[in-house]
């Protein structure tokens, strides 16, 4: 009898492991609510409590992927993003192209042109923290789908309206919408995964726009030459309704609005900067965008003072975006074995570096070689600072940690030609190498500070 007992009770035991197991394996629980057995005799008889739903579960109680099919939408939801954000870039992008060669066309003067492409920074300087603001309070789908709404409206607007009026419109329009469809794409980036996937994550969407800023200028290049300004506004206007399909059919799975239990940002961006942490890394940040748009702004300048054509110059530019795309492809490897504060340390260094040397050089193949080591410099930089912004940021108010560090991007682009331009032209452009080269050497020390 004894051994009959102990029997019996294996091979509930037994059972009761397969009962568990097979709707596990699947993924989700069982319909068949917890099975008490209770031992009758050397037979075991089953007491069953009523089923329960797993909607009615607290969240710790289901197993992956009981959550109506999230973790598929959630997998697919980072290649989504990638590819949204190179057609939205690529808008961008080719505006920018477009917008400057068309005011060229209808006879606009240096300084509007440079007019308007400070407007495509101007208002996302000012409106970048209340967007962020925004993505936490409501969620990012909306801000995105604004975004990519708005870019294609600021696209097609010459189409419609011909002449040079309708482009201040156009493009502040392009990059308002941009800079809230960037800031719910980098919130939602650094929302998937756990927190040592970030580098990785971030990695693969700067990969994105990197395709996408040398596909953008290109494209609208052809298009103008073999069609015309007016076909090549539509096609860029076209580019944005994919996103926005996308976005609004809700097929991707995406930080919602900010739980209830999360801190109030009624204390503002001075809150965000007390943290020492934060502080830090908007200040880095704001280094590595200053060394970027003053090679963007002053290589085209050093390179006509030296007396070389408009493709050598473009040689040099291509370099650096190349250098960014090819570091990009190795941030996956470089993230498994630094910390992002070592590759930042070593970027400003290395950038700062290459800053001092460009006075020295006056040929093609020197300049194309320090252009590469600055693109392989800042393009290491970037998906480090968002995974470090992520990991710091308060709960609920990363958003406004995004819209913060686009602030101070938009800021430099917008300022950085107006100061060293003034600086340039009194004293020349070698000292501006020097100090931007000193001030990343700075950097480079703060950085390594613990």
């Amino acid at each position: 009898m004894a051994r009959a007992g102990i029997g019996g009770v294996a091979r509930a035991f037994r059972s009761t492991r397969r009962t568990r197991t097979a709707p596990a394996a699947l993924g989700r629980l069982s319909h068949r609510a917890d099975i008490c057995r209770v031992l009758a005799r050397p037979r075991v008889a089953l007491a069953r409590s009523p089923p329960v739903p797993a909607r009615g579960r607290a969240l710790a109680a289901r197993a992956p992927r009981a959550v109506s099919g999230a973790g598929e939408r959630r997998s697919r939801t980072l290649p989504a993003l990638i590819v949204l954000g190179i057609l939205n870039h690529t808008a961008l992008t080719g505006s920018r192209v477009t917008v400057s060669l068309y005011a060229l066309s209808l006879g606009a003067s240096p300084f509007v042109v440079g007019t308007l492409m400070g407007l495509y920074s101007f208002l996302p300087m000012w409106l970048a923290i209340g967007a962020g603001r925004m993505s936490d309070r409501v969620g990012v789908r909306g801000p995105m789908l604004a975004g990519c709404c708005g870019i294609a409206v600021g696209a097609v607007l010459p189409r419609i309206f011909p002449g040079l009026p309708v482009l201040f419109a156009a493009t502040s329009l392009i990059g308002l919408s941009f800079m809230l469809f960037q800031v719910g794409t980098q919130h939602a980036t650094g929302a998937l995964g756990a927190p040592a996937d970030r580098p990785r994550n971030f990695s693969l969407l700067a990969l994105g726009y990197s395709v996408s800023g040398f596909t953008g200028p290109l494209t609208v290049g052809l298009l103008i030459d073999h069609a015309s300004f007016s076909a090549t506004f539509a096609c860029l206007a076209l580019l944005p309704l994919a996103p926005a399909a996308v976005l609004a059919r809700g097929w991707l799975a995406l930080p919602r609005k900010r739980p209830a239990n999360a801190p109030a940002t009624a204390s503002g961006v001075a809150d965000l900067l007390r943290n020492r942490h934060l502080r830090r890394v908007f200040i880095i940040n704001g280094l590595l965008s200053m060394a970027w748009d003053l090679h963007t702004f002053f290589i085209p300048i050093y390179g006509a003072n030296l007396g070389l054509s408009a493709s050598l110059i473009g040689v040099i530019l291509a370099a650096f975006a190349a250098a960014t795309f090819v570091v990009r492809l190795a941030m996956p490897w470089i993230a498994r074995r630094f910390a992002e504060f070592e590759v930042l340390t070593a970027a400003l260094f290395v950038a700062g570096g290459a800053y001092a040397l460009f006075p020295f050089v006056a040929s093609v193949a020197p300049l194309m070689m320090l252009s590469f080591t600055l693109g392989l410099a800042l393009g290491s930089a970037q998906p480090m600072v968002m995974s470090l912004l992520h990991s710091i940021a308060p709960a609920g108010r990363m958003g406004e940690a995004v819209g913060v560090r686009m602030s101070v991007i938009n800021a430099s682009t917008f300022a950085v030609p107006l100061l060293f331009g003034a600086i340039g032209s009194s004293v020349g452009i070698g000292p501006v190498f020097w100090l931007v080269g000193a001030g990343l050497a700075g950097g480079g020390f703060f950085a390594r500070r613990r």
